[in-house]
């Protein structure tokens, strides 16, 4: 059991709220996932590749990293840190850095990259690791956030959710996934990278690599209906906006929102029920194997 939490703001004027209303919405998902939590948000980009990264020791040398991925990227390259994170920012690609991050440096996490997506996690109750990261604080378009309760892997950091492997494409899970090994040794023989022994990253993972072969996000989606076994409820993000998709026998809780100015999705609707103008959503359960988005880009 995982509590999963999305928000997409269809109103400027509520992005400076983005932050502390998902923050909301994850305090209510505490209870179905205490070990550990994380969220991604997603802000308009200025021509920069981002890099979330999170220190495996808590005794990183960022800078260190900061001088080696200039000479590897021939640009320049900016760290900002927040506890046991950092996010470098560079007019390089992101993508190489993003590589050369995972096979050189041991002591680091690669937790996403695009020009949009920030992506944060941590173990322990939620609640404190939203405030340690800054959760309420951040501004943007669109969020999604996820509690665990850990029944595939371990519970560390790297574990958490969200998990990300393509650019601005993140996704969070509530349920288990059983043939994820074959699955991974299959995207990995295609080029894919992953960090961890979680399903869920490899549901992240199959997604990028159908995103980045050509598909459109959708016909990844429809792909994972086809390919991935087992129960599941998703929220996907991505650099526009966001997804929600159901297995085809839906036993995994989800509820949708939507008003003028969101739309807002979880596993229980005590996550939504402290929106602005709640009163006034049309609310309803997703059926089973059907894709439903929104996307500033449409």
């Amino acid at each position: 059991m995982c509590g999963i939490v999305g928000l997409y703001l269809k109103t400027p004027k509520l992005e400076p709220e983005l932050g502390r209303l998902t923050a909301l919405m994850l305090h209510e998902m505490s209870s179905r996932g205490p070990d550990s939590a994380g969220f991604a948000v997603y802000s308009g980009g200025n021509g920069l590749a981002k890099v979330s990264a999170l220190s495996l020791t808590g005794e990183t040398n960022w800078k260190h990293y900061e001088h080696e991925l200039e000479h590897v990227l021939g640009a320049d390259v900016k760290v900002e840190t927040l506890s046991d994170h950092a996010i470098f920012k560079t007019p390089g690609d992101g993508q190489t850095a993003r590589n050369w991050l995972i096979e050189n440096a041991p002591d680091v996490s690669v937790l996403a990259v695009g020009s949009s997506i920030e992506l944060c996690k941590g173990i322990g109750d939620p609640d404190a690791v939203a405030e340690r990261l800054g959760l309420a604080g951040r501004t943007g378009t669109h969020a999604i956030a996820h509690t665990r309760m850990a029944t595939e892997s371990a519970v560390t950091t790297a574990g958490s959710h969200p998990f990300s492997t393509g650019a601005d494409t993140c996704l969070v899970h509530n349920g288990s996934l059983s043939n994820h090994n074959r699955l991974r040794e299959n995207l990995r023989k295609r080029g894919e990278t992953f960090q961890t022994e979680n399903d869920s990253e490899v549901a992240a993972g199959y997604l990028a690599w159908r995103v980045r072969e050509g598909d459109t996000l959708d016909q990844a989606i429809q792909g994972a209906l086809r390919d991935l076994d087992g129960f599941y409820t998703f929220a996907i993000g991505t650099r526009d906006g966001f997804a929600v998709v159901r297995d085809p026998i839906a036993c995994k809780p989800a509820v949708i929102a939507e008003t003028d100015e969101w739309v807002a999705m979880s596993s229980e609707f005590r996550a939504i029920a402290k929106l602005p103008d709640v009163a006034n959503a049309k609310i309803w359960e997703p059926a089973p194997a059907t894709i439903y988005s929104w996307s500033h880009a449409a």
